[in-house]
């Protein structure tokens, strides 16, 4: 199988020209496609169009499903053209004209009307729940025809290309994905003579909205060409109205800066906490505005905290590699928490990718005799990757040769190419929606804190990236134990530490039942919350919060393995945010209060205010 020349360092001459040759074709046809291998697009068209003319029941099955919501829908229509004519005919003063006073002792229209059953409506289906269709307008004549067609349209799509005997199940995944994603190009939301709410918005403002819609478009088109970020971004910055909580960075080296926050209380729990963020996005995430703080919220309950901030790679990075994030990264952080609180154990807390990276550390100071750590502490973060969501779709042979060959040239994978592929996985929510909002009804929504955070991107160096994909996605090496550290392997099975893991309910990046597999591959007691939200949304969760909600279950050591499933059934289900209970599990493995330690140590003294220098490299 051919890997990419991250494997083996390059040589000056070519030993063949499929190695002068093909990686740069590649680059250059990833530069035409946004890394999108045609390729995989073409294999998994071809293996689901070949399998379903081989499968005539299933093809019978559709063409009946087709002929069955055909049917329905024409009388849908045909019911509520019939309707719409006979509101038309009564007009304003009902199906008598002006109404007369009744005799006494005679019955009114109205009691008439009461009396007799309703005029029968052939619905298709149930009043939509889909969010594009949950405005009232579109329940009116012809719109809602038109959104029950659409829906009627996407469910025999879904039918055709899932349960086609014999595709290739990465196949039957990319070919359902892309036909979502062109259905929704042809959504009648997404249109303007089709969409209800927006034809009233231009009916309403004689059409300035279609104005300011287009002075959008121009702006956010000025913006990309320009490389700046979307409006309202300006208006939030790193250490000035978001990563403001106060701390020195007591650490720097080529790639992480430590911080150590500056305690708010006058006596600490003695276990200081270290969180190592993921690189794929900034460590802020976790202390963004003083009231949504998660950083913040742990330093005002006694705890003191330790964070990582990733640099910012750049193509002289191109060489970083998984083993310098755990030695540069977690193992450097660790070696300083340890001088500036000695003789203390500590919480390690990991989030996402770094989460991934915190188990790699944890199994490989187990399977070493290390004890430092107290607990552990995972967000949304994956330990087993044979499920690892719609994120998957983007990971392949065929497409890592693509994006290989374009970060051979760059050094690294664009922070622009991550955000497209979260786009797609939720284009509803991140581009649609937007879209109509801003361009057909002409209304920018405000730019919040978390918004102007992930705006804020970071590169993948290739070197990391190549080795994260192929190792952890495609080769799944952590779970099956074939992952080296110090070139000897580790396995998650190794780890008995106190565990809290959180998940949350709808995060395309890291699925909850995926993040959930630890519970088989670690006999450590393992305390679960599923929180409500998503890969981000869902962690940023501070208390107060009307809407969200969590469960929470404890296996405890060496307990019996609980599927997802029946996890569901037996949690508690538990009102607001999840912070709550983490803190009252960390706080349960914590010793008696002591006074706050100094800020930094000898070795490791305070070199600049928080947030640092990284956190800001664009």
């Amino acid at each position: 199988m051919p890997r990419s020349g991250f494997d083996n360092p390059p040589s000056t001459l070519p030993s063949s020209f499929a190695d002068a040759l093909d990686p740069a074709f590649r680059a250059a046809l990833a530069q035409q496609t946004a890394s999108l291998s045609p390729m995989a697009g073409v294999l998994s068209a071809s293996d689901w169009a070949m399998h379903l003319a081989a499968s005539p029941g299933k093809c019978l099955d559709l063409l009946r499903l087709a002929l069955q919501k055909n049917d329905a829908l024409l009388r849908y229509a045909t019911e509520e053209a019939i309707d719409q004519f006979q509101r038309l005919a009564d007009g304003p003063q009902g199906p008598q004209g002006p109404q007369e006073q009744a005799p006494p002792g005679a019955t009114s229209d109205a009691q008439t009307a009461a009396t007799q059953p309703p005029r029968r409506h052939l619905s298709v289906k149930p009043p939509t729940l889909d969010p594009r269709f949950a405005a009232p307008e579109w329940q009116q004549w012809p719109f809602n025809v038109l959104q029950q067609s659409f829906s009627l349209t996407e469910e025999w799509w879904t039918a055709a290309t899932r349960g086609v005997w014999g595709v290739d199940k990465h196949h039957e995944d990319i070919v359902a994905f892309a036909a979502r994603q062109l259905l929704d190009v042809f959504s009648p939301g997404n249109q303007l003579l089709t969409n209800p709410v927006a034809l009233q918005r231009t009916r309403e403002q004689g059409g300035m909205n279609l104005v300011h819609g287009a002075l959008n478009a121009l702006d956010d088109w000025r913006r990309a060409l320009a490389g700046e970020p979307p409006a309202g971004a300006e208006n939030f910055a790193a250490g000035q109205n978001l990563a403001i909580t106060p701390g020195k960075v007591v650490l720097k080296n080529h790639l992480i800066e430590l911080l150590q926050y500056a305690p708010t209380t006058e006596t600490v729990h003695p276990e200081p906490i270290l969180i190592t963020p993921a690189w794929i996005m900034k460590y802020y995430i976790l202390d963004l505005s003083p009231h949504n703080s998660l950083i913040k919220y742990l330093v005002d309950h006694g705890f003191t905290v330790f964070c990582i901030s990733w640099k910012n790679p750049t193509a002289e990075d191109r060489d970083l590699s998984l083993d310098d994030y755990l030695n540069l990264g977690f193992r450097a952080a660790l070696a300083a928490v340890n001088a500036i609180v000695p003789e203390r154990k500590v919480h390690a807390v990991g989030y996402c990718l770094g989460g991934t990276l915190l188990a790699i550390a944890a199994a490989a100071m187990a399977r070493d005799g290390d004890e430092r750590l107290a607990t552990m502490t995972l967000f949304a973060a994956q330990t087993d990757f044979t499920e690892p969501g719609e994120l998957a779709l983007f990971i392949d042979e065929s497409q890592l040769s693509l994006l290989e060959a374009q970060m051979d040239v760059t050094g690294y994978l664009r922070a622009e190419q991550m955000a497209g592929a979260f786009q797609m996985l939720r284009s509803y929510d991140l581009l649609w929606s937007r879209m109509v909002n801003d361009y057909l009804l002409g209304e920018r929504r405000p730019l919040n804190d978390l918004m102007a955070w992930n705006a804020d991107g970071t590169r993948m160096p290739a070197t990391m990236h190549t080795q994260y994909l192929r190792r952890l996605f495609l080769d799944d090496d952590l779970s099956e134990g074939r992952y080296h550290v110090d070139d000897k392997p580790v396995s998650l099975g190794r780890i008995t530490l106190p565990t809290f893991m959180v998940g949350t309910e709808t995060d395309h990046v890291a699925p909850w039942r995926s993040v959930h597999k630890l519970h088989y591959l670690s006999p450590a007691e393992i305390t679960f919350a599923l929180t409500s939200g998503g890969h981000n949304a869902g962690i940023v969760s501070p208390p107060g919060h009307p809407r969200r909600h969590h469960r929470i279950l404890t296996r405890p050591a060496e307990g019996n393995y609980v599927d997802p499933d029946d996890w569901l059934a037996l949690a508690e289900l538990r009102p607001d945010s999840w912070w709550p209970s983490w803190l009252a599990w960390l706080e349960a493995h914590a010793g008696a209060p002591v006074a706050p330690p100094a800020m930094g140590a000898k070795g490791y003294p305070p070199l600049a205010d928080a947030p640092g220098s990284y956190v800001l490299q664009k």
